[in-house]
């Protein structure tokens, strides 16, 4: 973490992940993860009502795809991207200028404590903010950093059991494990996923009329089963390190096989449910 100061304690072990392996291997395949999730800009864009002049603060935003596009309708504002990833962050700035965007800029930064100039007037996240060590606290931080009546859109994945995509990885590499996802007051992918819990929590924070829209998307994982299964193995393949070598290949060829039977014309996909969330400052 040596290019992060400031990080919260409840953050360390997330900052580590995602300022090392975690992020670089998103930093490497970045077009992948860029197209992955590409289906829902438009709705999370629309839903934060950019304007010209607007400030937008873009919470982890990965290699930039968001910050980049909000840049962009944002042509005489400024579009500020924050993430925990020196490595995505890399790929976010070098992506940026390729685009001949001078109104973006990237921080590494842990968005709880981090202390904004308070000027925003647009708050987005696509699938970003649901890792926070101490939720209300880095909340009521991010509605700190925004003018009064500040438009909020953020991306946040629905529960495991709707989530296809996490429910097929996790059957095919661990078909033994329960189905129930992470705990929900630990940081995870359905961290805010339960509608009462985060609007108390947004609430709280200083925001108000909250808003949850469902959205459903595939999830593109590769162009073919070989692709899919390469990127899938790399990103997921801790989940089956400890196993011995006959558990893994078993594992491996379920995988293999699961990705085999969800190919299409337009890649191998699997079906995701999010929640668009919108409110006010």
């Amino acid at each position: 973490m040596a290019g992060i100061t400031g990080v919260a304690e409840s953050n360390e072990a997330m900052a580590e992940s995602w300022d090392g392996d975690t992020g670089a291997f998103w930093a490497e395949h970045a077009d992948h993860f860029e197209r992955s999730g590409a289906a829902y800009d438009d709705e999370l864009l629309a839903a934060a009502d950019i304007r010209p002049d607007s400030r937008v603060l873009d919470v982890g935003c990965g290699t930039g795809v968001t910050t980049r596009k909000a840049a962009q309708r944002a042509a005489q504002g400024q579009a500020l991207g924050v993430d925990l990833s020196a490595q995505m962050l890399a790929v976010a700035r070098a992506r940026a200028e390729s685009a001949g965007l001078s109104n973006v800029e990237f921080m590494q930064t842990d968005a709880q404590v981090h202390q904004f100039d308070g000027s925003f007037d647009r708050l987005i996240s696509r699938t970003g903010v649901m890792f926070f060590g101490e939720r209300d606290k880095a909340f009521a931080n991010l509605a700190s950093a925004l003018v009064p009546d500040a438009r909020v859109a953020l991306l946040v994945w629905r529960s495991f059991g709707e989530n296809d995509w996490m429910r097929q990885i996790v059957g095919a590499l661990l078909p033994q494990a329960p189905l129930t996802g992470p705990p929900p007051d630990a940081p995870s992918p359905f961290a805010l996923a339960d509608r009462g819990t985060t609007t108390t929590l947004l609430e709280g924070a200083g925001f108000r009329d909250v808003q949850f829209q469902g959205l459903e998307h595939p999830l593109v994982f590769g162009r073919d089963a070989d692709e899919a299964y390469a990127f899938l193995l790399g990103l997921s393949g801790w989940m089956i390190a400890d196993l011995d070598e006959d558990a893994r290949r078993a594992a491996e060829e379920r995988l293999r096989a699961m990705l085999a039977a969800h190919e299409t014309a337009h890649g191998v996909q699997l079906d995701s449910a999010a929640w668009l969330i919108t409110a006010r400052r």
